[in-house]
């Protein structure tokens, strides 16, 4: 069984001014984001899901999700404002992004194995995804429930 890293880069960056997600540097131009998957996938990862928003889906497959297909399957969920659970639809209204827990919510119909979330603009560097992939590879073996980690850095 395969473990999923859960990649969230749905905000707007409206602080930041753009969308800092998509930004590049290095010697190859790429996003904080492709050098995470890349680090994920050499941890053991085996799939990656990004959580993005719906009207930037052709850019953001373009910008990013194209350069990280050819070595591991990639998927999209939609972060959309109107996603709620039902005891919320309707009740609400909001323009921006609700945040991390709806991030992970919004992914329920594409992630049915163990995995990791991480922000896809910041930098965990390949340690904690050595150290994530070992948890929940131990997690699976034992088919234990009810444990969960955090990895800081």
């Amino acid at each position: 069984m395969k473990t999923y890293a859960l990649i969230l880069a749905a905000g707007k960056g409206s602080r930041y001014g753009g969308m800092k997600q998509l930004d590049r540097f290095g010697p190859a131009g790429a996003t904080i984001m492709e050098y995470s998957a890349f680090d994920a996938l050499k941890a053991g990862f085996g799939k990656i899901v990004f959580v993005i928003r719906k009207n930037f889906e052709q850019e953001f497959a373009s910008a990013v999700a194209d350069r990280i297909r050819p070595f591991a399957p990639v998927m999209f969920a939609f972060q959309e404002a109107d996603d709620l659970p039902q005891e919320f639809a309707g009740k609400c209204q909001r323009e921006k992004p609700w945040g991390t827990g709806h991030a992970v919510y919004v992914a329920r119909d594409l992630v049915n194995e163990p995995f990791a979330v991480i922000n896809a603009d910041d930098f965990y560097g390949r340690e904690a995804f050595h150290a994530m992939a070992a948890f929940l590879s131990e997690k699976q073996s034992n088919q234990e429930t009810g444990r969960y980690a955090m990895c800081g850095y």
